[in-house]
């Protein structure tokens, strides 16, 4: 449990500082703009911790320029001619006006046609499509259940989808509950496996120790591609903001470093 959180430092860059209960030092840095954040045993003195992060200030360096290299969108305004995402793949966005009820579409493999009601706002437009991914998202998940639940030997009571700002899934290990970031309908359908599959082995381990990579190790031995390949897909444009719990939730693709041990990626 954090006792204590200040601020350093340390060659121009900010660091979060966060005292607990802990026998290691452990670096992190998460995207989307390479926020630095380090967890501290109770032991360690401030000097100790700037000698280790001294010693590391490359390796933060360089997670912090991969983070910012990482493409964005712009904002998306809802009209004819953005592009917009779909299981990993671009497609051009056709907005029709009709009497009917609200409605998407794929055509082809480059257009998502969405109808609305004449006059309908930006927000009313949006609302329609994330109802359609969300929809889709819904779809994918049972075959992968019934993959997973019996490949990693847990029963997951239920998943819920929702839009998380700085999360790609998260999960209540008591209770058997996953909740899965919108967001995953966009990219390319192993990504939303790698996500799933992360938060099951997570009623087995619930930090991201040895163990758990381990795990995936065992489970899913193709897990650092599909992680290297959500990381690589384009960030939607969000006002990102960073909970503050423990470093376990924040998102999936934030990069580690353990002093003393190997380096992580989560």
């Amino acid at each position: 449990m954090s006792t204590e959180s200040h601020r350093l430092v340390v060659g121009g860059v900010p660091v979060e500082v966060r005292r607990r209960d802990i026998k290691h030092l452990h670096i992190g840095v998460y995207p989307p703009r390479g926020k630095v954040r380090v967890a501290v045993p109770l032991r360690l003195t401030d000097d100790a911790v700037r000698l280790a992060l001294v010693s590391r200030l490359a390796w933060i360096r360089r997670q912090r320029a991969a983070f910012e290299a990482q493409q964005r969108q712009s904002e998306r305004e809802m009209v004819s001619g953005e592009s917009h995402y779909f299981q990993g793949r671009r497609y051009r966005l056709r907005v029709l006006e009709s009497d009917g009820p609200a409605r998407v579409r794929l055509v082809g493999n480059s257009t998502i046609e969405l109808r609305v009601r004449p006059g309908s706002s930006a927000a009313t437009t949006r609302a329609v499509l994330m109802q359609w991914y969300r929809q889709r998202l819904r779809e994918a998940l049972p075959p992968l259940l019934a993959k997973w639940e019996q490949r990693v030997g847990v029963k997951v009571s239920e998943v819920r989808i929702k839009k998380m700002k700085t999360r790609w899934g998260s999960c209540n290990a008591d209770a058997r509950r996953i909740w899965l970031n919108l967001e995953l309908a966009k990219k390319a359908p192993t990504c939303l496996e790698y996500i799933l599959v992360h938060e099951m082995v997570h009623f087995l381990e619930r930090r991201h120790s040895k163990r758990f990579r381990e795990l995936m190790d065992t489970l899913m031995p193709t897990w650092r591609l599909a992680r290297e390949e959500l990381n690589r897909a384009p960030l939607a444009h969000e006002q990102w903001r960073y909970c503050g719990d423990t470093d376990d939730d924040l998102l999936g693709d934030a990069a580690f470093f353990a002093v003393g041990g190997a380096k992580l990626g989560h």
